[in-house]
């Protein structure tokens, strides 16, 4: 039974179906051929600190046949039981994968290109950025994995990048949905990160805030101090991935008014997401899905 669709903030929905909750998008809803959805931890077969949860990757606290029997509920909430499962081997990359068959072994890599009906692809995630890509022209499809490497290595941008060269895909077509990842409110990094990425991208500034108390005036106001007379620089500073990706798209071509970017952040809402940062080894994994219907 497909289960009730409840407004989380438009435009995303989300989905009951027993006892697991997803997250859908809805203009990638709109696509009868198309299957896609976020998983949450609500649910499932696994037992983590007295809750059941639904964990989706192999880890060392689950078991093997919890999470196989936690990936067949998922793909029956979605009604694609019927398609393969592709996660990857995912190590903070900038490798693209096209997949046009099932290998015979996982591959390494952080995204995933298709439009083979029938294969889901697969990004897992516990805190970095799940983001899917759809043409509806064109009828394919992505995942992409972002933490912070492949969103320094320009992962979201070379993946619309592959989509061109594999499919024709032209970029002012692509829809783009940014699922729950840990927000700029939880995400705190070494103060050098801001270097990193101000090398990389023109508005790199952009994607950062200091943790601060609320009463100063520019959150990024060490960057042009000039000693002395000043205060030394803070060690720590908060990055959004979420805008460094979305911006990443709309460099690559895609419309701003066609990147959907949830705002639920896994590390505030560890009661419905999980979160490496906040749990750490103890955390589970959840699946970003796409695929087209055979």
């Amino acid at each position: 039974m497909r289960g009730s669709a409840d407004s989380v903030s438009t435009p995303w929905a989300l989905l009951k179906c027993g006892h697991l909750q997803l997250l859908q998008l809805t203009p990638f809803a709109e696509f009868s051929w198309l299957v896609h959805g976020f998983s949450t931890r609500v649910g499932g077969a696994s037992a983590l600190n007295g809750e059941n949860v639904l964990n989706l990757s192999f880890t060392e606290w689950d078991s093997r046949a919890n999470v196989v029997k936690n990936r067949a509920r998922f793909q029956g909430a979605l009604r694609a039981g019927e398609f393969k499962l592709l996660p990857q081997k995912q190590f903070h990359s900038d490798i693209v994968h096209r997949y046009s068959s099932v290998p015979a072994q996982p591959r390494k890599g952080d995204a995933s290109v298709t439009s083979q009906p029938g294969l889901l692809l697969a990004t897992q995630t516990a805190d970095c950025v799940p983001i899917l890509l759809l043409d509806p022209q064109k009828r394919a499809v992505a995942t992409i994995h972002a933490g912070w490497r492949g969103t320094l290595a320009r992962i979201a941008e070379k993946t619309v990048g592959r989509m061109q060269l594999e499919f024709g895909c032209r970029p002012a077509d692509l829809l783009a949905a940014i699922g729950p990842c840990i927000g700029p409110c939880c995400y705190e990094v070494a103060a050098d990160f801001v270097t990193k990425f101000t090398a990389q991208f023109q508005d790199g500034h952009e994607y950062f805030d200091e943790a601060r108390t609320g009463e100063e005036p520019n959150p990024l106001q060490w960057l042009n101090m000039s000693p002395p007379g000043h205060q030394p620089p803070p060690k720590t500073v908060h990055l959004d991935l979420r805008k460094a990706n979305q911006s990443q798209l709309r460099i690559s071509g895609l419309r701003a008014k066609d990147i959907f970017v949830s705002d639920l952040c896994t590390g505030c809402r560890t009661d419905s997401f999980f979160s490496y940062r906040k749990e750490g080894a103890l955390s589970g994994r959840m699946l970003a899905v796409i695929g087209i219907r055979p």
